[in-house]
Parts: structure tokens; C-alpha cells; sequence
């Protein structure tokens, strides 16, 4: 699946986590491993890549459950509206 990438630039985010969505004016706080995830999703890696990252970057085991956990928090950040899915492209 993949996001909006001009939906996902919109959002002011620094480096603390702190997350403002200028199109509801809404404010998230992300943890650092959320942060990682929404700057992974701005520069259009999908799931599995960020799970492999954060695995690296956090020196955590377990691919599976880190994917999960991925797919997990991308359903959460889809409710509420901070990153929205694209068409996958033409339906037959």
C-alpha cells in the first residue's frame, strides 16, 4: 500500500515527535519508533522496509511482530487522517 505523499509533506513534524496536521489543526506526539515510521512513510517505503529499518535502527528482533506492529500503527495513523492511502491503480 502507498500514501499520499503530498498529504504527508503538509505535516509539520520536528524532531521531538510532535506532529501538527495543518489541514485539521490537530497535534499528535509520536514516540521515537512512531517518528521513525511517519519519516519512513514520507519518503515512500512501505511495510516490510520499515520494519527492516526499524529492526536496525532500534536493534529489535522479531521481523514478523515488527511488521505487524507496522501495519499496526499505519492503521492508526489512517484513522486519524494523518496519511492516507493511494489507489493501487487500475481495477479490471
Amino acid at each position: 500500500m502507498s500514501f499520499d505523499s503530498s498529504h504527508l509533506k503538509q505535516l509539520a513534524i520536528n524532531d521531538n515527535g510532535f506532529v501538527f496536521d495543518p489541514r485539521t489543526g490537530h497535534t499528535f506526539t509520536l514516540n521515537a519508533t512512531g517518528l521513525a515510521v511517519l519519516e519512513a512513510l514520507k519518503r515512500g517505503e512501505v511495510g516490510e522496509q520499515i520494519a527492516e529499518k526499524l529492526g536496525i535502527d532500534f536493534d529489535l528482533d522479531g521481523s514478523e511482530d515488527l511488521a505487524r506492529d507496522v501495519e499496526d500503527f499505519v492503521a492508526r495513523l489512517q484513522e486519524y487522517a494523518l496519511v492516507v492511502a493511494t489507489p493501487e491503480g487500475p481495477t479490471a
